[in-house]
């Protein structure tokens, strides 16, 4: 799919494999102090998740001497508006990347809206490579 470093998260430390100019994280908590230690200089974090805790530690001077910067974002208390500049952005920007083949969408598997308890279960166990799709029918 493009990456130059593959990183199977369960098994191998990501911060042994930086620097990185870009980390988007979805998992925050106690996955901040490694961020910023693997991140280049002028890196930059995107925090965009808090499933592993709402707060962690972080030593300022390795954000400061690497000149990073940590960004905090979510759509979840955006406006509809907001939400719906963003949607368009994305339409504008990113989708015809998909259409091209430029960026792909990796789908594992789709599941039926009446096995959302299966979706669930299959995202908890961690087995899957892509999204699950829940879908009608």
């Amino acid at each position: 799919m493009g990456a130059d470093v593959a990183i199977d998260y369960r098994t191998q430390d990501f911060a042994e494999h930086g620097p990185y100019d870009v980390i988007l994280d979805v998992i925050g908590g106690d996955y901040l102090e490694r961020n910023v230690r693997s991140l280049a200089a002028d890196g930059r974090l995107v925090v965009t998740g808090l499933q592993n805790g709402l707060e962690a530690n972080l030593n300022l001077a390795e954000l400061v001497f690497k000149r990073a910067s940590v960004h905090g974002t979510t759509l979840r208390t955006r406006s509809k508006e907001q939400k719906a500049a963003i949607v368009a952005h994305v339409h504008k920007h990113v989708w015809p990347m998909t259409e091209s083949g430029a960026v792909r969408l990796v789908v594992d598997r789709t599941v039926p809206t009446a096995d959302a308890a299966e979706a669930h279960r299959l995202m908890e166990a961690g087995d899957h490579l892509g999204k699950v799709l829940l879908v009608n029918g």
